[in-house]
């Protein structure tokens, strides 16, 4: 099992989300990997309206200047649009508080659609610069995933899957993540940040030694064959031996 806690408006999570997405799909065992998507929102103390132009952002709570921005965000915008992720919008972009949106996350989830959703709030968000900050946002999500719109709307104003994004935050911080992308596989290995596909698929090919070894057999010239073509027999001295 692969669990990767994001923040859907976090630039490098979104690329790191892409590139575990490549790394389950060339692991030759990727087939028996099972990827969980969890929330972890980076900017709790964000309004969650009116939502604030990201160079502002920057400007207050960094203190960067215009240049400063620039190169802060150039990075990653080129490093995504070079494996694929056309385009990324990162300084160009709003944010606000995502509490509602990893609700809807949740939700989605919870309806079967757990892969979908998030690959669809990335997309929307950073593909094109798109709310999704609050409910009628989320509820043209909702449209696009096909689910039921009464029952999300009812879902987000209830506040149902608060406690479970909390929760999911708290546990990152107890695994010890100070930050968002943060990997855990198979409940043991840690990994921060946005780590290239290549590493990944390294680390998927370590744990997978590790946790499934390789029976080797040797062929012994002097040991009794008890084995043909129809079956397996004991020694004709089994029960004697011991």
């Amino acid at each position: 099992m692969v669990e990767i806690w994001s923040d859907l408006t976090c630039p490098w999570c979104g690329l790191a989300n892409h590139r575990l997405d490549q790394a389950v799909e060339r692991f030759t065992h990727g087939g028996d990997i099972e990827l969980i998507h969890r929330s972890f929102p980076l900017d709790p103390d964000l309004p969650s309206s009116p939502a604030v132009p990201t160079r502002q952002l920057l400007k207050q709570k960094y203190g960067m200047d215009d240049a400063q921005a620039e190169a802060a965000t150039r990075r990653v915008e080129v490093l995504a649009e070079r494996e694929g992720l056309t385009p990324y919008i990162v300084l160009d972009n709003k944010k606000a508080n995502t509490q509602l949106a990893h609700e809807f996350l949740a939700h989605a989830t919870a309806q079967g659609k757990h892969a979908e959703a998030w690959h669809l709030g990335f997309r929307a968000y950073f593909g094109e610069a798109r709310s999704i900050f609050d409910v009628e946002a989320l509820l043209e999500l909702s449209d696009e995933l096909g689910l039921d719109r009464d029952g999300t709307r009812q879902a987000l104003v209830d506040r149902r899957f608060r406690q479970q994004v909390q929760d999911e935050a708290r546990r990152a911080n107890a695994l010890g993540a100070r930050g968002a992308p943060f990997l855990v596989i198979d409940g043991r290995h840690a990994i921060s940040g946005a780590q290239d596909t290549d590493t990944l698929l390294g680390v998927f090919q370590q744990v997978w030694d590790a946790t499934h070894p390789q029976l080797v057999q040797t062929q012994d010239e002097g040991a009794e064959a008890i084995c043909g073509p129809d079956g397996c027999v004991l020694p004709a001295d089994h029960s004697a031996r011991g």
